[in-house]
């Protein structure tokens, strides 16, 4: 039994604003940290893969999850279902392994519900897009929707951006390498915080 349980960070912020792509680096890069996939029921991109992006779920798998309490938390996003399972995460955090998780806000929230006496150690991070048209830009450059689709990511987007307040640390995605650096930065401190459970 490891001397310490793992930590679970958080990490958010609005679609287009590099996520994926800095949390594939920040956990390559790591030792001692996994990522932790999420079950969704929308259709996998061209580049995803079963299991590493996402589990692809259909709606009746999500919703049997659901109803059997497997789920951390879950969500409707942009129309689709989206969940963290639980049973890797805890089992996770057992063997003193850290958790980055790619999630929105509403998913952050329902964690914070679940309060301290379960997840005393997690940490928050809000990404933020260097400036409002640099999100345009990258949001636009994934060329997948419509105008009208845009304009409901954009405003979604807005958002989220105005709870950023809200998360214990904030990190402009300008640079991905100075992102990076930052994301590592926060995970060192952390570790070297003082909790009353360790």
């Amino acid at each position: 039994m490891p001397a310490h349980r793992g930590l679970l960070f958080l990490i958010a912020g609005p679609a287009g604003v590099g996520k994926t792509t800095l949390l594939r680096r920040f956990v390559a890069d790591q030792k001692g940290l996994r990522k932790a996939v999420s079950a969704t029921t929308r259709a996998p991109r061209e580049d995803e893969v079963d299991g590493v992006a996402y589990f692809f779920w259909d709606e009746a798998r999500f919703a049997a999850a659901v109803e059997r309490g497997e789920f951390l938390e879950h969500a409707v996003v942009h129309g689709r279902r989206y969940g963290t399972l639980a049973r890797f995460v805890e089992e996770q955090l057992d063997a003193g392994t850290d958790v980055v998780k790619d999630i929105d806000v509403q998913g952050v929230e329902q964690i914070r519900r679940l309060g301290a006496y379960r997840y005393p150690r997690s940490v928050a991070v809000f990404i933020l897009p260097p400036s409002r048209e640099a999100l345009i830009r990258r949001l636009r450059g994934r060329g997948s929707e419509d105008e009208q689709s845009f304009g409901v990511r954009l405003r979604a987007a807005e958002a989220e951006l105005a709870r950023s307040p809200e998360y214990e640390y904030l990190v402009v995605n300008d640079t991905l390498d100075e992102a990076l650096d930052k994301l590592k930065a926060i995970r060192l401190a952390e570790h070297c915080r003082q909790h009353k459970d360790s």
